[in-house]
């Protein structure tokens, strides 16, 4: 079951030179990700920088990007908070908006319980008819979504999928053959590991940059061509580890080197600063000995 797609782009969020939200360049972007291969896109997500956009950018965002992919893509939206009620506002905003999902990560730092956090996902989805998708990411939350929480969540109807940051290989497996739910790769790394046990797909920062090499995994494992699929995946790991795993949040490397190629980025918003020189340089030597693209 790929309810939302199965290669996703958690989209990163153009700003102009000012800082304003950069709506045109936001349909730009999104139409070459889609054109190049992603089915789907996360806006306002992690790497969208939400939490540095108001609730009037995030869903003129949702507008502009659908008048942009049409019905060529789905578009998921972003709408965790730490403030159950402000995530009701949100999601219903972005169904008005638009959007074909919901995905909602757990409430951070409260740290809420288990009970709490059931709670909280029951009412998100509740507040609309959109289907929703549990964001389990708890480096950055502070407390995870546990397998228990997971399997009671995965009864309400519009409860259908998992973006798994949880780093809990195992769990996933358990969860995927305990529930319907679908479940997409949250980490970059992950990508052809969790889709080779029963995934939906990803929902790939790195896609910002190569969205077909990403696809090209997928598509790989697909057709039957498994080594190639995996030869695929390890021929991205510089990139993906440059991208995820060098200090800095994905949406900073991701903006860094969409900047070095001329699409649509722009700065970022405090408290994120850019990437210096040196980093930039190597995320543009990596992306040029993957594709060849200088």
């Amino acid at each position: 079951m790929t309810p939302f797609g199965r290669t996703l782009c958690a989209m990163i969020t153009p700003f102009t030179p000012a800082g304003a939200l950069d709506l045109e360049g936001a349909g730009r972007l999104a139409d070459r990700l889609v054109t190049r291969g992603c089915d789907g896109l996360v806006l306002s997500g992690t790497t969208g920088e939400s939490p540095t956009t108001t609730d009037a950018e995030k869903a003129a965002l949702i507008t502009a990007v659908r008048e942009a992919v049409g019905t060529r893509a789905t578009i998921v939206a972003g709408v965790g908070t730490p403030d159950t009620a402000h995530t009701v506002t949100l999601a219903r905003e972005a169904e008005r908006a638009g959007a074909d999902g919901l995905l909602v990560v757990a409430p951070y730092y409260s740290r809420p319980p288990q009970d709490a956090i059931e709670a909280h996902f029951l009412r998100v989805a509740d507040s609309t008819g959109l289907p929703l998708a549990l964001y389990d990411i708890p480096a950055r939350t502070g407390i995870r979504i546990e397998p228990g929480t997971v399997l009671r969540l995965a009864e309400h109807p519009r409860i259908v999928a998992v973006k798994d940051c949880s780093y809990d290989f195992l769990a996933a497996q358990k969860l995927m053959s305990r529930t319907d739910l679908a479940y997409y790769a949250g980490c970059d790394e992950h990508n052809l590991a969790l889709y080779a046990v029963g995934g939906a797909g990803c929902v790939s920062t790195v896609a910002n940059v190569v969205p077909e090499h990403v696809r090209a995994v997928l598509d790989a494992f697909d057709a039957g061509e498994t080594a190639r699929a995996a030869h695929l995946q390890q021929r991205m790991t510089p990139l993906i580890e440059a991208v995820m795993s060098n200090g800095l949040p994905g949406t900073v490397t991701a903006k860094a080197l969409l900047t070095t190629l001329g699409l649509p980025a722009g700065p970022l918003r405090p408290p994120l600063i850019p990437a210096d020189r040196l980093t930039t340089e190597g995320l543009r030597a990596l992306h040029e000995d993957l594709t060849g693209v200088g």
